[in-house]
């Protein structure tokens, strides 16, 4: 699974893909038919297993598998119930690489790379990012404030972040949160990362599984439209529809963690971003969506965003930058 291009960068070296471009793993907007492109189109595409039942995600590395000869991933957050099921398709399918979040990367890492997976664990703050290398990851995804869906607590921007993680580890660092474009990849690789992740701008692709309702709303939004939010049961950050509403009713009302949870519920996300109940549903995208106008094929997407890197300058900076 070797990439077609001489490779300069750690991170196309590590997963052995042509750029380092990496989608991310959004519960409900990422199966197989987004990740093959992706990878396809030579960045990594990811699986998001979060929002798969182990039958299910076994069902979309079998399908990915057969429409792409490149690497991809599956991100598997660690709080994940049936956990030890989706590790057992993981191992079962040889999936090249994992991407872990929402928790400790201790238990799992050195199961995976003992049937020599590669690991990256998504982190918030340098703290953790040290804790990870710790741990034995191979990278870190280092998510900013700006990103969507599920992020830290410390509100820190990617700006800010990126060289506070590069300074903490040895080990290479992706970059995600507010990234849409060849501009900001070059900008966060500037600041010391050797690959971006991107989410909001693979959620409006032809190949995203998101609710075509949702896709649309996303690409009307306009600045100031989602609110970093729930940070008592996890931080997401949602678009203002009428379900938020409710959610900052409750906050007025100073409603407990426990209210917080009972108005959450069960399935409210699915209900929203795959269902296409844009009134009830949780909408979970980043803040860069107001910068997003237009649902597009993974693939141009992918060579739009290297375009730009390349029209922004990013392989006239030295080795580092190119790929």
């Amino acid at each position: 699974m070797a990439a077609d291009v001489n490779q300069t960068n750690r991170i196309t070296e590590l997963f052995g893909i042509k750029y380092p471009l990496v989608q991310g793993g959004m519960v409900w907007c990422a199966g197989w038919e987004l990740a093959s492109a992706v990878s396809n189109a030579g960045g990594l595409g990811i699986i998001g297993s979060g929002s798969m039942c182990p039958e299910i995600l076994d069902e979309h590395i079998v399908k990915c598998k057969a429409a792409t000869n490149k690497p991809f991933a599956v991100n598997l957050p660690l709080l994940y119930p049936d956990i030890d099921k989706h590790i057992e398709n993981i191992i079962k399918h040889e999936v090249p690489i994992v991407f872990t979040s929402a928790g400790s990367p201790k238990k799992w890492t050195s199961t995976l790379k003992e049937h020599g997976i590669k690991v990256v664990h998504v982190v918030s703050s340098a703290m953790f990012a040290a804790k990870s290398e710790a741990a034995g990851v191979d990278a870190v995804v280092c998510e900013g404030f700006e990103a969507g869906g599920h992020n830290g607590r410390d509100e820190t921007t990617t700006m800010c972040l990126i060289p506070a993680v590069v300074d903490a580890v040895n080990i290479p660092v992706i970059a995600a949160g507010g990234l849409h474009d060849g501009k900001s990849m070059l900008a966060a690789m500037v600041l010391g990362a050797e690959g971006v992740q991107m989410g909001s701008r693979f959620v409006v692709t032809q190949e995203s599984s998101a609710h075509i309702d949702f896709k649309n709303i996303v690409v009307g939004l306009d600045e100031g439209a989602t609110t970093l939010t729930l940070k008592e049961l996890t931080p997401v950050r949602m678009i203002h529809n009428e379900f938020y509403q409710k959610v900052v009713e409750a906050y007025k009302a100073k409603a407990t963690t426990e209210e917080l949870a009972d108005l959450l519920g069960r399935g409210r996300s699915k209900k929203g971003m795959f269902e296409g109940d844009l009134s009830e549903g949780e909408l979970e995208i980043g803040q860069i969506s107001s910068m997003l106008n237009e649902i597009k094929p993974a693939n141009e997407v992918v060579q739009n965003i290297i375009e730009g890197y390349k029209a922004a300058g990013g392989m006239k900076l030295g080795k580092r930058f190119e790929f």
